[in-house]
């Protein structure tokens, strides 16, 4: 028995099947590709049949699901709604808005705080201006990944096999006739991100709406929360991208802030 099956083991544990049940879920929530039952049987030390009727459990409530050649597993809608659900009602929700209420109102437009949840970008949380004339777009909502800019910069994070995994099977929709809708174009737009530290939508999902985004930085240096400010485009172009960009940045770190501090034990980790 290797060292790795040793430490898998002890995360998959618990004093009654449900537990178990549960930790073996904590394992599955932390892949970022397609599993199978002999690769978890590996991992987990857990006996093939034992580990079969777990996963049969699992997939018959939907929290994961059989994809590709019906002999791998991927996380199901059910863990995805629960992940999205305590995303949007998490205990810190208060703080955030408050930060984001507070950069809405330094720039005059709409803002909102969104993660990616499969390939998709979710909206956690938005505040909207005051101003007559602008998109209305609710927490809960969702938007493509290739075409919005905190789509781009959850991509930028990834590495390019993660993001050949995400996109491969995934329409490149043009909603715009600035869409971009190839893979190598979007490469092109991520180096650019990368490169930046921000991004932008200029017309690219909704005709007539900018918007330019920043992640949340996390600990980990792979961040799943951003902040965006969004704006008609006859109104926000690029040159006041820039000028809001340090309020953008500033109000970014703040929520980092509020993150760290919900998360006690995870940035003594880190030290």
């Amino acid at each position: 028995m290797n060292p790795t099956t040793n430490v898998e083991q002890i995360r998959v544990e618990g004093d009654t099947p449900t537990l178990r049940l549960f930790s073996l879920i904590e394992v599955i929530a932390e892949k970022d590709e397609f599993f199978s039952l002999q690769s978890l049987v590996e991992e987990t030390g857990i006996p093939k049949p034992t580990l079969h009727r777990m996963l049969q459990q699992l997939e018959s409530s939907g929290i994961i699901q059989r994809d590709g050649d019906n002999r791998h597993y991927s996380s199901g809608v059910r863990l995805r709604r629960l992940a999205e659900r305590i995303l949007l009602n998490n205990t810190t929700h208060s703080a955030r808005h408050a930060v984001l209420a507070q950069l809405s109102k330094e720039v005059g437009e709409s803002c909102n705080i969104t993660a990616l949840s499969g390939n998709e970008i979710i909206y956690v949380d938005r505040v909207e201006t005051q101003a007559p004339l602008r998109f209305c777009l609710q927490a809960g909502s969702r938007v493509p990944v290739h075409c919005s800019a905190t789509g781009k910069l959850f991509l930028a994070g990834m590495t390019k096999s993660q993001r050949n995994r995400l996109l491969a099977h995934a329409e490149l929709t043009q909603y715009t006739e600035k869409t971009i809708i190839t893979q190598d174009g979007l490469e092109e737009e991520i180096e650019r991100v990368k490169l930046a530290g921000y991004a932008i939508d200029n017309e690219e999902f909704l005709p007539g709406l900018y918007c330019v985004a920043v992640l949340v930085p996390a600990p980990s240096g792979q961040s799943n929360l951003s902040l965006a400010i969004q704006a008609p485009i006859m109104r926000f172009k690029s040159e006041q991208a820039l000028l809001v960009l340090p309020a953008l940045r500033k109000a970014a770190q703040t929520m980092a802030q509020i993150e760290a501090e919900s998360w006690p034990e995870k940035t003594q980790d880190q030290c």
